[in-house]
């Protein structure tokens, strides 16, 4: 009788039909993990390979810095760049003056501050009896020309902020001069305008931070050259005093 059904059955096609579950192959195995391995390469990185290349920068002496500004290419600013813009002067420098970032002369030439707003920040140098190279160190926000001379974006000075840390770490300058609104800005972690800025002490980290106008906007505004030698002559008073106390 019960073969009988089970003929039945299989006639009317009810009998299921039991088949080995096909085992995953090793190849197959492998690419789930190789899958997985790339999906937590995808998601975590960001922050890590920001803190790693921060932290290697960190670490840097002179040579290693050069060379390493030299080859980035962290930032959309390295493919427009003739060459990198890393900083002139004195590397034991009382003072550092840092701008926003080259211009077309200094892409070319791979020096800050050069053409008609280099002389100018030369005379403003001389006018507190500075030279530049001797107890002076000037560099950028930015080490790459930005196209058509627009301001830096946050993203790309936050690329090249690690390598602007190192120089200051290297330097030790007794006081900072900030040129202008996004140097200001920058440095100082502040949406504030140059008129907020200007004529008081701020720190970056632990050193004095004097705020003035960029000597390319003197040349168009007249007018503020008096008030950049206001503040040129507030920050040779606070050099004296910072002098006078580490003395």
């Amino acid at each position: 009788m019960k073969d009988r059904r089970k003929a039945v059955l299989q006639e009317l096609g009810l009998i299921p039909v039991w088949r080995h579950k096909k085992e995953a192959t090793l190849t197959e195995c492998e690419s789930d993990v190789n899958q997985a391995v790339e999906t937590t390469q995808m998601t975590e990185p960001d922050e890590k390979r920001s803190d790693d290349r921060s932290a290697r920068i960190a670490r840097m002496d002179w040579a290693a810095l050069k060379a390493s500004v030299a080859s980035c290419t962290a930032c959309p600013l390295s493919q427009s760049r003739t060459q990198t813009v890393f900083g002139v002067g004195d590397e034991q420098a009382d003072w550092l003056f840092i701008g926003e970032g080259p211009g077309a002369k200094e892409d070319e030439l791979g020096e800050p501050f050069v053409g008609q707003a280099g002389k100018l920040l030369d005379n403003m140098l001389m006018s507190i009896q500075l030279r530049r190279g001797e107890r002076v160190y000037i560099t950028n926000i930015v080490k790459c020309r930005p196209p058509n001379n627009r301001n830096p974006e946050s993203f790309e000075a936050e690329q090249c902020h690690p390598y602007l840390a190192r120089q200051i770490v290297l330097i030790k300058p007794k006081l900072i001069v900030a040129l202008g609104k996004v140097a200001a800005q920058n440095l100082l972690h502040s949406s504030e305008s140059i008129a907020s800025l200007r004529g008081k002490l701020h720190y970056y980290e632990t050193i004095p931070v004097i705020v003035t106008y960029h000597p390319a906007y003197l040349l168009r505004s007249l007018a503020d050259k008096a008030k950049a030698w206001e503040d040129l002559c507030f920050a040779r008073e606070t050099m004296q005093s910072l002098s006078a106390h580490s003395a």
